[in-house]
């Protein structure tokens, strides 16, 4: 699969679509788990701490996902 479109019912779909989602699942786990074990006052800019970890989420699971998908 890779960077490589999917076929879903004739529509062709992006699968960093599907890498987001995964990314923003696992920020929300994260976030979750990080407000239960040290609180919501650690968190200074909650914002900007949200969308560094989708964004490093998401660019890891694309990053992993084209590696291990497109080796021979």
């Amino acid at each position: 699969m890779g960077l490589q479109e999917i076929t879903f019912g004739g529509i062709y779909l992006s699968p960093l679509l599907i890498y987001a989602l995964i990314g923003f699942i696992a920020t929300l786990v994260t976030r979750s788990l990080l407000h239960w074990i040290v609180g919501q006052t650690a968190l200074w800019y909650e914002a900007w701490f949200d969308i560094s970890l989708f964004i490093i989420f998401t660019a890891s699971t694309t990053f992993i996902f084209t590696i291990l998908l497109e080796s021979p």
